[in-house]
């Protein structure tokens, strides 16, 4: 009897464990089932959706997601054609689109010459981005697919300039229905549609099965802001997220030591720079400025400050920008010119100064770096750190004496480089904080600006290159890197070289 009882309860616990073990092996299956979500993090959330309402990466990265423009940039920054099919130069000052028939917006509305012609409009009409199409002049209907863009004058970065993520394409009716609130509530053409924004915390997307270049392979888009290097480190390593944006520090060789992630680093459009107050003494000496330029040792900053992801600079424009030269001259690091030049500009004994920055923690080290450099030549430098806001007020009106900066060329093009930051119309927040004007530099910029010759502007822009190492209103510290880490399973991933990296066509493949 208790034998029978025995084998009883056996065979109640085998086909409870039978059970139970079918039942986990169908949850194990499920999970390895085809991934329908990728998710992607970053250090900040979106400000806005609206791209006519900010210029922040953050806000572009995910914008680029959901709107097309009429160009785009390829990989390697060459204009390719987007909701424009094909265009032609009709005068040096006249451009005629002709837009894809058949593109619809994600409210079901279709793309018509009168929605770009409403875009790039409201565009110039905002104070955050007017100024990237500030030469255009007027934009015209021809017919449904034809736009013609007239400039002011010859605007040789024209087709760059509408490359921008600020020259997405919006859809009039949906602007005008959302009013205030269509930054939460974006409609564009895009490889991806809006679904919904937890402030703070992510913005989520679907797939646009309509997308005039086929339907992307993932269905689902997050992107979530995590602002701590080491939370999106740690969730990169638990597959929480697919794929991390600007991984720094340790984290970045922790990263790149895993089996199980992938890590891309390349050069990017932006630079790291020390500006002068050329309006105060005695930074209105360009031997003083050239004298700081011989007592800085770049390869000091870009191992400690930047975790060696940057190189030298010679120029204010990096090496994938269209118009950079290699011809401007570095700074090698030398002490003994420093010294030199300071004693001929009349401080053989150096001076005390000030050099602001904002709270970032890579510019917190390259001040501090710098401070210990200076020093060797007698210049005594403090450093003061202020809140973003008041940083950049305070530069706009020339309160600061050096200052640590960047700029990111997201055109692609020189003049998006090279005359915000030394034009003088473009004195304090429009770009020239260092309040610099050559009468030779400002000829050369606006003949550059105004030729549809590009070897003619290629020519141009490597004199003002030259001029500009030689006056030194800035240092520049470095051209940057950029990077990205991904799960292994991430496949077709490409950094952007402004920085807005597209997801369409990026999937879920297994390496072999």
């Amino acid at each position: 009897m208790k034998k029978r009882l025995y084998l009883l309860l056996v065979g109640v616990m085998s086909l409870f464990l039978f059970v139970a073990c079918g039942d986990n092996s169908t949850k194990t299956d499920a999970k390895k089932g085809p991934k329908d979500t990728i998710v992607v993090a970053q250090g900040a959330d979106a400000k806005s959706l609206d791209p006519h309402g900010t210029n922040d990466q953050p806000s572009s990265r995910i914008s680029a997601q959901i709107y097309d423009r009429l160009v785009e940039q390829d990989n390697d920054m060459k204009i390719v054609p987007g909701l424009a099919e094909s265009w032609e130069q009709v005068d040096p000052k006249t451009v005629v689109f002709h837009l894809r028939k058949g593109v619809k917006f994600h409210n079901g509305e279709p793309l018509k010459a009168s929605d770009v012609k409403f875009s790039l409009e409201r565009m110039k009409n905002s104070p955050k981005v007017s100024y990237i199409i500030g030469a255009v002049d007027t934009i015209d209907v021809i017919d449904d697919n034809t736009v013609k863009i007239t400039t002011t004058e010859p605007f040789g970065p024209l087709l760059n300039h509408l490359a921008h993520n600020a020259a997405s394409i919006l859809n009039e009716k949906a602007v005008k229905e959302a009013g205030e609130s269509y930054g939460q509530h974006p409609v564009g053409t895009g490889p991806y549609k809006f679904v919904a924004w937890q402030s703070g915390d992510r913005v989520e997307m679907e797939a646009n099965p309509d997308y005039f270049l086929g339907e992307t392979p993932i269905k689902n888009l997050t992107f979530r802001a995590i602002t701590e290097d080491s939370n999106r480190t740690i969730a990169l390593e638990t597959g929480e997220i697919d794929i991390a944006y600007d991984i720094q520090g340790l984290d970045k060789d922790r990263l790149k030591a895993s089996e199980n992630i992938k890590f891309i680093e390349e050069p990017s459009l932006g630079i790291g720079y020390l500006g002068f107050n050329t309006r105060k003494k005695p930074f209105d000496n360009p031997k003083v400025r050239e004298a700081i330029a011989y007592a800085i040792n770049a390869d000091d900053i870009i191992d400690a400050a930047y975790k060696g992801s940057a190189t030298k600079a010679n120029s204010l424009i990096g090496p994938k920008v269209f118009g950079h030269s290699d011809k401007p001259q570095f700074h090698e690091y030398n002490i003994e010119k420093a010294k030199q030049l300071l004693a001929e500009a009349g401080y053989p004994n150096g001076f005390k100064t000030k050099i602001w920055i904002n709270d970032n923690p890579v510019r917190r080290d390259i001040a501090v770096i710098l401070q210990d450099q200076l020093k060797q030549v007698g210049i005594d430098a403090s450093v003061e750190t202020l809140e973003w806001g008041a940083y950049l007020e305070g530069t706009a009106r020339g309160d600061h004496d050096m200052f640590i900066l960047g700029w990111v060329t997201v055109t692609g093009d020189a003049d998006y480089g090279l005359y915000p930051l030394l034009h003088p119309s473009s004195f304090g927040g429009a770009g020239n904080r260092a309040f610099y004007e050559n009468p030779k530099v400002t000829e050369l910029l606006e003949k550059a600006r105004t030729s549809v010759d590009q070897n003619e502007r290629k020519e141009l822009y490597e004199q003002i290159q030259i001029i500009a190492q030689q006056d030194l209103p800035y240092y520049v510290l470095c051209f940057q890197s950029q990077n990205a880490a991904m799960q292994k399973d991430v496949q077709n991933f490409n950094l952007r070289p402004a920085g807005h990296h597209k997801l369409y066509g990026v999937e879920f493949k297994e390496e072999k």
